[in-house]
């Protein structure tokens, strides 16, 4: 095959699933990956739940490798005081407010194309965050992000409600 004949793919991340996990990384499998058959394209792993600050860096790094970043979907439940947009590197990125869940976080390049992001809870421990974010850039899984960060310690269970107490003795009835 010439070189003229090899597709042109959008900038993709180089393979580093291996790399030391630390907070505010991002990880994607867009590099080693061409088919995004798993739900999820990639991995975040936020310093804190002030999207101000938290954001511009996922940005500018997504952007380096992607291309401009248009737009995110976050739920505004997981998150301090969510702006409809940020300013980021002289660009406007308008930020959407969907129940998606806290581990979850939405990228849209262009007008079509959108990224899943498993976003890994600021207080997870380094090993847990790292376990999270390797799974989640797998290629072939098919866990939600939820259960990921369940299965890797990340994040504790979600509670299950407790059953309703049975039904007590009708009044004035035999007791």
């Amino acid at each position: 095959m010439a070189d003229s004949d090899t597709p042109d793919f959008p900038k993709l991340l180089p393979e580093e699933a291996y790399r030391a996990v630390q907070p505010g990384m991002a990880l994607l499998r867009l590099g080693t990956t061409r088919s995004r058959e798993g739900i999820l394209d990639g991995a975040w792993w936020p310093h804190s739940r002030n999207i101000g600050a938290e954001l511009p860096r996922l940005i500018a790094a997504l952007t380096e490798h992607l291309g401009p970043i248009v737009r995110v979907g976050l739920d505004a439940s997981a998150w301090e005081e969510l702006p409809t947009r940020l300013i980021i590197d002289d660009r406007v990125v308008h930020i959407d407010s969907f129940p998606v869940g806290d581990d979850t976080v939405l990228i849209t390049r262009g007008n079509q194309d959108h990224f899943s992001l498993l976003v890994v809870p600021p207080q997870a421990t380094p090993e847990a965050a790292h376990a999270a974010m390797t799974r989640a850039v797998q290629a072939d899984n098919v866990a939600p992000a939820g259960q990921i960060l369940i299965d890797t310690g990340s994040s504790p269970p979600r509670p299950v409600p407790a059953p309703e107490p049975p039904a007590g003795p009708e009044p004035g009835g035999a007791g």
